[in-house]
Parts: C-alpha cells; structure tokens; sequence
C-alpha cells in the first residue's frame, strides 16, 4: 500500500529533502542513471536526482522519433540553464523497428515498454555500469495499472515485475506517493521553470498512442505538426497552463522553436503584423482581437503560422 501525499498536505521543502537524502543513501557511492523525457515528472525526478547526486547522476533523453516536434533540443536548452547537462540518444531507427506492424495500442505500449527497458535504455545502463534508474512514476501510473484502466510503461513491481532480474538494474521511484498536482509543487520548489512544471500532459506512449493503427514515419510526421497545431490553439485558453507567463512560454515556442525564457519570447512575439491574431494578454482571459493583445503571434493552423515555424 502507498501512503499518498495530498497537495493539501504537501511541504515541498521537507518533500524534497526527504527525497534528496532517500535517493543518495540507495546510490552511495555508485553512479545512477535516469532518463529525460521533457514531462513534467521525469523534469522533476531529473532535479531531484541532481541534487543528490550531482555528476553521479547521468541524464539522458531517448530521441525515439516519437516526441513533439523540436522537443530534445527545447528541453536540452532548459537543462542546459538548470546547469544539468543532457546526454541526446538516437534511437529513432530501434523504436520504429519495434512497432512495424503492430496495430494494438497495448501491443505498441509494450513494444514501446521492451524496446526502451531491455533494449535502448538498458543497454545504455549496462554499458554505465549504473546500478540505479530513477524514474519519474506517480500514484496515478500505478493506480491506472493495476485497475486495468491501462498500463503505464513504467509500473512493474505492482505487477509482479523484478527490474533488478529482469533488466538488470534496481529502480528508484522518489515521486510515487505524489499525483500530478503535488509533482508540479515540487517542480516549482526546485526551481523549474514554469514552461516544465506546468506544461500540457503528453501520453507515455508519446506520439504512438495518437496514431490509429501501425506506427509509421509518415504517420508520425502528420500526428506531429497536428499536436504542435492543437497545442497551439489551447495555450492562450488557460486550458493547461496554470499563469500568463507559461502561456507565453508555449505559444512562442510553438511558433518559433525554443525560447530561452519569456524575456526572449516577447520580442519575437511581438513581430506579428497587421491581420495576425492575438496569441494573449498579460490577463487570465484570452485575448479576442490584437488591439487588445501586447502580444500576437499568427492564427494557429494559419499559413502565416506554419511558415513562421
């Protein structure tokens, strides 16, 4: 049983302590691993990790073709600032191997699961010689797993599943009594930026549970530019993003790559011309004309906005 920590309940400064010491007294002296995938929870685990372990901590994000558009070089950009630096992987050609042909989306989830755990990741953990994975898991993966509502690629010992023996690491797992509220707090408390700790939910799956049917570079390429569409259109609606300055963070990146900060976004944003809708206003609410906006950006989905990617 999981003692669940409610945000209510929540001190982030002693969670992150308790946390800090939990994850350097199982390393000790030996050198842990953890993977960056850009979410909200391995961003955090990624923090945590560093703080306890500094350069014995190895940080490395899986490129497997199945991410957001321009996303490793987006959250190498934000690490880089963090003074945590990113190993990139290329595993793109290894994941769309492992998904030829499957057209189940639990079958895919556990190609993705395989492919990543014994594969890909786990090569790279035995090449380190690394005897710990952190792993960004909350109450909610597991809870989703073992109610059969789907399984999450990152839920084993609920299911009966020894990591050690079976991949041959041990897994730590510092944020499973947290749901996703509490995981931004901490997020938050450790300094993260607000374009991470509160930045729109992305399937574990990624860009393979959108994809109906088998997974295919060129189905990728469409489901893709569809996402950075769709979350281009929600992020002046406050649907996601909990303030305005993360709202700015998402449409600036969305239209014109990776932005360092918001400092660096309002002055790109502020090229839109004449006919270009508001992107949003320094209020709550979305703006519904640009003579209303200090910002504006193009009209998600226009040809003006694909352009200006």
């Amino acid at each position: 049983m999981i003692n669940e920590i409610k945000l209510e309940s929540l001190d982030t400064a002693r969670f992150i302590d308790e946390k800090v010491n939990e994850i350097a007294a199982a390393a000790g002296d030996s050198i842990a691993i953890n993977a960056l995938s850009g979410g909200v929870d391995s961003s955090v685990v990624t923090m945590l990790g560093h703080r306890a372990l500094g350069k014995r901590l190895r940080t490395v994000f899986i490129q497997n073709g199945l991410m957001r558009e321009g996303e490793a070089g987006f959250i190498e950009g934000i690490f880089r600032d963090l003074g945590v630096e990113i190993e990139i992987i290329d595993a793109r050609d290894e994941f769309l191997d492992a998904l030829k042909g499957i057209t189940d989306p639990e079958k895919k989830r556990e190609a993705i699961t395989q492919t990543f755990y014994k594969g890909v990741f786990g090569r790279i953990v035995r090449e380190s010689n690394a005897r710990h994975l952190l792993q960004g898991t909350i109450l909610t993966d597991v809870d989703e797993t073992v109610a059969g509502i789907k399984r999450q690629h990152n839920v084993f010992a609920q299911l009966g599943i020894d990591p050690q023996s079976t991949f041959g690491y041990q897994i730590l797992e510092p944020l499973i009594q947290l749901r996703k509220d509490g995981v931004r707090a901490v997020g938050k408390a450790l300094g993260l930026p607000e374009s991470i700790f509160a930045r729109i939910p992305f399937p574990g799956p990624a860009l393979a549970a959108r994809i109906i049917g088998e997974v295919t570079a060129e189905k990728l390429t469409v489901v893709r530019k569809a996402t950075s569409v769709v979350e281009r259109t929600l992020c002046n609606r406050g649907a996601f993003a909990s303030s305005s300055a993360s709202r700015v963070l998402a449409c600036c990146r969305a239209a014109f790559g990776r932005p360092a900060s918001a400092a660096t976004c309002r002055p790109k944003l502020r090229l839109a011309g004449p006919g270009r809708t508001a992107c949003m206003n320094t209020s709550a609410s979305p703006c519904s004309t640009a003579s209303r906006c200090r910002l504006a950006m193009p009209l998600p989905g226009s040809a003006s906005a694909v352009s200006s990617k």
